[in-house]
């Protein structure tokens, strides 16, 4: 998932759902007729985050690489239900579902009944979302956009999702700002905890992306520096879901979703999820003015 905008010159994507031939939707369009406007600077696109989701392999196989399994599928169908439950009704709500990458959350909103808006930075990506949206029979508008500096005017969406974003992008804070200002309700996203063994990778990762570019480092975050930043916003943490205790890389490597079940059951009820659960998906409301 990618948080960069379009470079000079490029064309938005058409929206998914529009006859072959339609015109391609601006970027910078809002839901009922809000005007557009820039808030913040979007990042240098040599940035990682940027770079390595602009490969149209890598595009190709991310569905793959991230859901793939009994343990990608558990991810993806928990993230789902997860999503689903924090934005309850869905119904008729206008989502803004930012670094959407391949579309998987704004494909499950669209066809929970939300009007959906999915941007990403990479074109690759976008791509591919606008395929598997069709494939799905989902009504999806897709478009460039950089969670930095996002095309639309102030609460111009029920609701903004936000998935594996923050941990990349290189401003997170600006992010969050962008994610907060677009919102008039809700905000979900999440995060890898720093109190958790994805700590122990985001370090391992910090080290090798200094050897190899193409190592995707990844930041952690603490819960009080998340509510600090969603505070500054005007929001409050409503809510939260955390799903492993143990490494994702451990559940993928045994490979069955009943022993993933059973252990982390197990280590929920020994209060350790708790305390140590990541990745974490929270919701966060705008608080009353």
């Amino acid at each position: 998932m990618t948080a960069a905008s379009a470079p000079d010159g490029a064309t938005a994507p058409k929206a998914a759902s529009a006859p072959d031939g339609a015109t391609a939707p601006k970027a910078a369009s809002a839901p009922d007729g809000a005007t557009a406007r820039h808030h913040a600077e979007a990042q240098p696109p040599d940035h990682y985050s940027y770079a390595v989701y602009a490969d149209p392999a890598m595009a190709e196989r991310f569905e793959a690489l991230r859901f793939s399994g009994p343990i990608g599928r558990l991810i993806a169908e928990t993230q789902e239900q997860q999503i689903s439950t924090f934005l309850a009704p869905v119904e008729r709500k206008r989502v803004l579902d930012v670094g959407t990458g391949t579309g998987r959350a704004a494909i499950a909103l669209a066809r929970g009944g939300a009007v959906v808006t999915g941007v990403d930075a990479s074109a690759e990506m976008l791509q591919v979302a606008e395929r598997r949206a069709r494939e799905a029979g989902a009504r999806v508008t897709f478009a460039r956009g950089d969670a930095h500096c996002l095309d639309f005017d102030d609460r111009s969406f029920d609701a903004v999702v936000c998935l594996r974003v923050l941990m990349h992008t290189p401003d997170w804070q600006q992010s969050l700002k962008e994610l907060c200002r677009v919102a008039n309700d809700r905000v979900v996203f999440d995060y890898p905890a720093r109190w958790s063994t994805a700590a122990l990778q985001a370090a391992a990762r910090r080290v090798a992306h200094l050897v190899d570019s193409r190592v995707e480092a990844y930041r952690v975050f603490s819960s009080r520096a998340i509510a600090r930043a969603l505070n500054a916003e005007g929001f409050r943490v409503a809510g939260e879901h955390r799903q492993f205790v143990l490494p994702i890389a451990l559940h993928k490597r045994v490979g069955s979703e009943a022993w993933t079940s059973r252990t982390e059951a197990w280590l929920t009820r020994a209060g350790l999820m708790r305390r140590f659960g990541s990745p974490v998906t929270i919701v966060a409301e705008r608080c009353a003015s």
